[in-house]
């Protein structure tokens, strides 16, 4: 029996999946267990499994190009086996049919004069219907089903080529498919805008500037031939459109509002530079500042529920979270992943620093599996490598709550009436007033502060 293969869910905020690489021809035998792709997802690069042995009959897109959740990408099954059902149940190329088969006896009941000669045609007046008020309007001739020609017949072509050719204004039936079988895909719509472009770089003269001056201020609106390009043109990647949608959704859903506190980090720092001593002694990972900021969060996360939270509109609640995961900020060549250290407030220093550098590095490399960015209940962002001092971070949803962390810099102090060398950190929460208010984001940062002052109290 022949086995669907869909774009399956790899990730919680994963809308669509780009197939980067097929790793199985067609006609080739696979096992339950064989990787026959792989998909490039908002978070990372993942192996599609095939769950049933087979063979595989039928690749329904290429590689390069991306489709929503639920849509057909293969079909598995016995060798020379009759895939036509499952073929016609998603449009014959993988897209849901959304074009019904005309019914015969629709067909049947056709009126007679579209079958009369040339002659009668002429000379009946055209075809009039009563309207809604009892007036004669003319029939308007029926439109065309998108994704159809104009005989009806169904065009080949993948969502995201329907999606683009729609944006753009061309017509499917114009194009030629270079996918499988004929099938229109992303770079025939690519190539369409960017012929038609070229056509109006062609038939609009620039017009003459009004005075000589002009010329020096005016930007170029078109690149001709012989120019060098004024822009270079990148395709948004599946992360990128992900940071883009959440992100944006958060900032203009959550009302967010900020708040600053300046930290002492001398002792910060001092405790450190000893633990770290002897973690070179015993061939143990050293300790980041950061990995004390994540071990100081999680510890106020406890007394601080409100922080967290997630505020869950559609449930209609407010969901206080029993375990503490944070999740911690690591920018990557196509934007930003969360690792997720999970029950970090019952962690040691050592391991939260092991497992941070080893999220870290694997999501760098786009090796991270989904529970590994999944699942955080707070986040953590840190600049103060960059030699930021401080900023404000969007939070992260569902969290209710993110901590921007700035460097730590030498500064002048005042102790004591004197002024000494010292060393300063700012930090920033985030704060969803939905769910966290102003005293209670208050009280979490002073208790953060009190731990990071005192940072012995974070091995207790």
């Amino acid at each position: 029996m022949a086995i669907p293969i869909d774009m399956p869910k790899l990730s919680d905020t994963m809308e669509e999946g780009v197939l980067s690489a097929w790793l199985v021809d067609e006609g080739d035998a696979v096992s339950a267990g064989d990787v026959l792709a792989q998909v490039e997802t908002d978070k990372a690069t993942m192996d599609l499994e095939a769950f049933d042995d087979g063979v595989l009959l039928k690749q329904l897109i290429d590689e390069g190009e991306a489709v929503p959740i639920g849509e057909l990408i293969a079909v598995i099954g016995e060798e020379d086996e009759d895939i036509s059902d499952i073929l016609a149940e998603h449009g014959g190329d993988g897209s849901a049919a959304d074009v019904p088969e005309p019914d015969a006896s629709e067909e049947a009941s056709a009126p007679a004069e579209t079958t009369a000669a040339p002659e009668e045609a002429a000379a009946e007046p055209p075809s009039e219907a009563p309207s809604g008020d009892g007036q004669l309007r003319e029939r308007e001739p029926e439109p065309v089903p998108a994704g159809t020609d104009a005989e009806g017949r169904r065009i080949k072509a993948s969502p995201l080529a329907r999606r683009m050719a729609e944006e753009h204004g061309i017509e499917l039936s114009a194009l030629d498919g270079s996918g499988p079988e004929g099938r229109i895909v992303r770079r025939d719509v690519e190539a369409r805008v960017e012929e038609r472009e070229a056509e109006e770089v062609e038939d609009v003269a620039a017009p003459e500037p009004a005075v000589a001056d002009e010329k020096a201020f005016a930007m170029p609106s078109a690149v001709g031939e012989g120019e060098e390009a004024a822009f270079e043109r990148e395709g948004i990647s599946q992360m990128r459109k992900t940071i883009a949608r959440r992100l944006a959704q958060s900032k203009y859903t959550a009302p967010h509002f900020y708040l600053t506190v300046d930290i002492d980090a001398a002792r910060l720092m001092e405790v450190r530079a000893e633990l770290n001593a002897l973690a070179e002694a015993q061939d143990r990972a050293k300790i980041s500042p950061n990995d004390m900021i994540t071990k100081a969060c999680a510890l106020a996360l406890q007394e601080h529920p409100y922080v967290n939270a997630s505020y869950l509109a559609e449930e209609g609640e407010i969901r206080k979270h029993n375990q503490i995961h944070v999740g911690v900020a690591v920018a990557i060549d196509e934007g930003l992943i969360t690792p997720v250290v999970r029950n970090a407030d019952q962690k040691g220093l050592t391991q939260i620093a092991k497992e941070t550098r080893d999220l870290a590095e694997r999501a760098r490399s786009r090796d991270l599996q989904p529970e590994e960015f999944e699942g955080a209940t707070f986040t953590t962002s840190n600049l103060g490598m960059f030699g930021i001092e401080d900023f404000t971070a969007i939070i992260n949803p569902p969290n209710s709550a993110i901590l921007a962390i700035g460097e730590i810099r030498e500064t002048p102090v005042v102790e004591d009436g004197e002024v000494v060398p010292g060393k300063r950190m700012k930090i920033t929460l985030s704060c969803d007033h939905r769910v966290v208010d102003g005293a209670v984001g208050a009280q979490f940062l002073k208790t953060v502060r009190t731990y990071l002052e005192e940072p012995m109290t974070l091995m207790l």
